[in-house]
């Protein structure tokens, strides 16, 4: 009996009976089973199942039966077991597993009936294919160093089936099994555990499935090496034959050479030490010695050595004898082949006898004369009385006097009718200042220039010394009204400040000072505003003013008293230095530089930067040891450049911290003769180590009729509250004469440490004896008791044609106060671009505007360069403002080279171009 199957369909609803019955037999076995599968785009897919023996085979998917007009079905016989082989097809569409909306994936699977019962295959999953176009993560370049490990991270995007990854290199494929330094098996990550130069490249993550493939962007890896030193070469020979000289010795960075931007070798490629080779000397002879005593043969010898120098170092031995000899009787020696002593031995012994006596006669003779000298000495000495004084009665003792010619081109000190002994010497320990017993105010602020008393003294002079004259010196003084001596001018005084009554002169005679200012148009190119031979100059920048602007820009120093007094601890290190228009603004803050004379070689000082307010006041700006981002100080030993957004006016001040703490004292002398053609002036200035300072003291002294004697010493002023001692040395006697114990003048310590760059200066009245009188030559001592000393020597001519000008200020100062456009910048334009666009963009290895500082010595507060919108810019700047006065750009050159050119914008700045940049700045200021 056949049996009947019946289908319904799927619309209405009703399911296919799980089983049917059937005769006894071999239940169904599945030859072939449905995959799963994926729809491509809108492509159905084919499921397909097989089996024996089978009479009828369905599908059913989702929990219901597929309606059998949507099967296709095959029958065939199997040939070795002769049962029956069924093969089913389904179309699974896009929308069908779209339309599911159930826990699981759509699923189908197939139910195959035999006689003896039913069986079921596996479920196939059927899902729709795709892949998302972004990665989750694309790798990212790298630069590692060599030898190190690169990982390279990738996340494919999002697919199904699960895309797999491929890595390619400059678009080749990487395959792992042949190189085991790369593993691609980590969760789609690139892992290279050692690089090698070979593995710099562009790296790609490949996405695919059975939809699409994916390309993530490429990640550039770079394997750099950083550079390391060779060793050092020899040190190569001196580079002088004779004397001092110096050698070097170099290295390259080579060992290895960077590549790929890898680091520069850190130090100097180049040493250099001083050498000394020894020069040699030629042989000279010394005098000849005395003739020998006759000899038998009426002959007599002298001799001399080569030992005036001997030859040293492969000089040459002396040329000539050394050894002559001659008849010492005029060629009579000899007479009848007999020495001449035997045939007239009378007439001989007679010319002895007469020249002995001669011999006596002469010494008398001399004795008398010099009797007769010594009397008329002492007269003249007794004279001049108490104004005859040398250095022996400063000290209270005896001392000779050493004379020494003038410099080179002078003609000797003393006249030629006074030949001094050369043998003579004498030691010096310092001066040790007198005062009068009965003036005891003699030191304090309200007499401290006045005239000394006339005190008689009776100075005992070495010359009588060496006579074996013998006179105790004695001293008595009276209270008299202060008169220089033998008509002294009274110069003047600049020791106390200028609204106080001067001491020895009033210096309201002099011509009225005009005001020490300058000016200048600067516009978008910026440029540098110079007050010349004061150390104060002002930078702006390019760009600080905006475009089709331009402004007049004015310096000027404050020349009267200071308005920042002084709280008792503060002292006022520099100028008061007005900048201005104050309604100004400024895009880019602008470089003001101000000299200063604290010695900050220590760390003694705190040093502050102020500015007067409207009202006059004076507030604290910044602490040059703080950070801010409001202004930024660097302080070199001689001035400070400060970077400012407002114009006003500044000044420097500091707190000693300790009893070390240095101000620089610039010390000088000046002498000009007196209305009196017998007297000669010499005024010593103290003053702070400022240029502007120091210019007021030679102005003042152009409009005396001052000349500068000796070039300015640097004293180191401690803050340790001893005062200064200025001092007179070695007067030449008998030629000049300085009145007693005026000598010698001391200054308090706090007339000197506050003196608010004011000028400090000490007088002194010298009288020659008579007017054949044309040279002086002295020395002036100045020190600080417990402290520096100086001494200046005074070598000048008292005719007036043939004074010798010492130059102090170069003409090439004030020949550009205001430079404009790029001839005001030392470094050229479009190399501070270069520069700038370099370093302003964060470099991962350090390398950016941060290094560049560092490398210039900018390295502190680098938090107020962050807050501008080009730090670079601003360092330079500042570099510009640093560098005005010392030459070249080797610092930034090097800076440069240490750094790196890890980028191709610095690739050409090359140390040849600095050069040339510098000479183009010196040629067009006319350097």
């Amino acid at each position: 009996m056949g049996i009947q199957i019946i289908f319904q369909g799927a619309d209405n609803g009703e399911a296919l009976p799980e089983s049917i019955p059937s005769a006894p037999g071999t239940l169904p076995h599945f030859i072939e089973e449905p995959d799963d599968a994926y729809i491509i785009k809108s492509n159905p897919i084919a499921l397909r199942c097989k089996a024996r023996p089978a009479m009828q085979i369905f599908f059913k998917c989702n929990g219901e039966w597929v309606h059998q007009n949507e099967h296709v079905s095959e029958e065939s016989l199997d040939e070795s077991s002769g049962l029956k082989v069924r093969e089913v097809f389904i179309n699974v569409t896009r929308q069908q597993v779209e339309d599911f909306h159930g826990p699981e994936d759509y699923w189908c699977q197939c139910v195959a009936w035999s006689h003896l019962g039913t069986s079921k295959s596996r479920k196939a999953s059927v899902r729709i294919a795709y892949l998302r176009k972004n990665f989750e993560q694309d790798p990212q370049g790298r630069e590692v160093p060599i030898e190190g490990m690169i990982v390279l991270h990738c996340r494919p995007p999002e697919g199904v089936p699960a895309a797999e990854v491929e890595w390619l290199k400059n678009e080749e494929p990487i395959d792992s099994e042949q190189d085991e330094n790369i593993d691609t098996r980590a969760d789609h990550n690139l892992i290279i555990r050692q690089a090698r130069l070979s593995d710099s490249g562009n790296y790609t993550c490949m996405a695919a499935n059975i939809v699409a493939k994916r390309r993530s962007l490429s990640a550039t890896v770079v394997v750099y090496v950083n550079g390391g030193w060779s060793s050092w070469t020899e040190w190569s020979a001196c580079n002088v034959r004779c004397g001092r000289g110096w050698q070097k010795r170099s290295r390259t960075c080579t060992n290895p050479a960077p590549l790929n931007g890898g680091a520069f070798c850190e130090g100097m490629s180049v040493q250099k030490i001083t050498c000394t080779s020894l020069c040699p000397v030629d042989g000279s002879w010394e005098v000849w010695s005395e003739w020998s005593v006759c000899s038998p043969e009426c002959e007599h010898l002298r001799i001399r050595e080569c030992t005036a120098p001997p030859p040293r170092n492969g000089g040459k031995f002396c040329e000539g004898l050394s050894q002559e000899s001659e008849n010492c009787t005029d060629g009579l020696c000899i007479l009848d082949k007999k020495p001449l002593h035997e045939i007239k031995p009378q007439s001989i012994e007679n010319a002895s006898d007469i020249a002995l006596y001669s011999g006596l006669g002469a010494a008398v003779v001399a004795v008398a004369v010099l009797v007769i000298g010594v009397t008329l000495y002492r007269r003249s000495q007794s004279d001049y009385g108490v104004d005859v004084i040398d250095s022996s009665a400063l000290t209270g003792g005896f001392q000779t006097f050493n004379f020494k010619t003038v410099r080179q081109g002078n003609p000797l000190l003393l006249n030629s009718s006074m030949q001094p002994d050369l043998t003579v010497s004498r030691t010096y320990s310092g001066p040790i200042c007198l005062q009068d017993p009965l003036d005891k105010e003699l030191m304090t602020e309200s007499s401290l220039f006045n005239p000394l008393s006339d005190i008689k003294v009776k100075v005992q002079s070495s010359f009588m010394v060496s006579l074996g004259v013998s006179e105790r010196a004695e001293y008595h003084g009276k209270n008299h009204s202060g008169t220089f001596p033998h008509g002294n001018n009274r110069s003047f005084s600049t020791m106390h400040p200028r609204n106080k009554t001067p001491y020895i002169q009033n210096l309201s005679s002099l011509p009225t000072r005009t005001e020490l200012r300058t000016t200048g148009v600067f516009g978008h190119l910026g440029g540098r505003l110079v007050m010349p031979n004061t150390g104060v100059s002002l930078l702006i920048p390019h760009g600080a003013i905006p475009e089709e602007n331009s402004w007049e820009i004015y310096m000027s120093i404050n020349q009267g008293e200071p308005s920042l007094q002084s709280d008792g601890s503060e002292v006022l290190l520099s100028p008061e230095v007005t900048c201005g228009p104050p309604d100004m603004t400024v895009t880019t803050p602008f470089a003001l530089t101000i000299p200063h004379c604290a010695d900050v070689s220590s760390e003694h000082w705190n040093i502050h930067l102020k500015k007067r307010t409207q009202q006059g006041k004076w507030e604290e700006v910044m602490s040059v040891e703080d950070e801010s981002t409001s202004c930024y100080c660097l302080l070199d030993p001689f001035a400070c450049h400060v970077l400012l957004d407002s114009f006003g006016t500044y000044a420097l001040t500091g707190e000693p911290i300790t009893d070390c703490a240095v101000k620089q004292l610039k010390v000088a002398v000046f002498g000009c003769m007196s209305c009196n053609s017998l007297d000669y002036n010499l005024r010593v200035y103290c003053v702070d180590n400022t240029p502007w300072a120091f210019q007021e003291v030679v102005s003042d002294e152009r409009h005396q009729g001052g000349q500068l004697l000796e070039e300015p010493k640097l004293l180191h002023f401690k803050g340790n509250t001893f005062s200064l001692q200025i001092s007179v040395l070695d007067i030449p006697p008998f030629l000049w004469r300085i009145k007693p114990f005026t000598a010698c003048q001391e200054v308090p310590f706090s007339r000197v440490w506050c003196s608010n760059q004011q000028p400090l200066h000490c007088a002194f009245s010298l009288e020659r004896y008579t007017p054949t009188t044309t040279q002086l030559s002295c020395k002036i001592c100045i020190r600080q008791l417990k402290g520096h000393e100086q001494i200046l020597q005074v070598q000048t001519s008292i005719l007036e044609s043939e004074r010798e000008t010492i130059t102090f200020f170069a003409q090439e100062d004030s020949t550009f106060p205001a430079q404009t456009g790029p001839k005001a910048f030392k470094i050229p334009y479009s190399i501070r671009q270069r520069i700038c666009a370099t370093f302003d963009t964060p470099n991962a290895k350090g390398k950016d505007w941060q290094m560049l500082a560092q490398k210039n010595s900018i390295n502190r507060n680098l938090s107020y360069f962050a807050t501008q919108s080009s730090p670079s810019a601003v360092i330079l700047n500042l570099w510009e403002a640093r560098h005005q006065h010392d030459g070249d750009l080797d610092s930034l050159a090097c800076a440069l080279e240490e750094i790196g050119r890890t980028h191709t914008k610095l690739s050409n700045i090359t140390e040849s171009q600095l050069d040339e940049a510098d000479f183009n700045y010196s040629r067009q200021n006319g350097l």
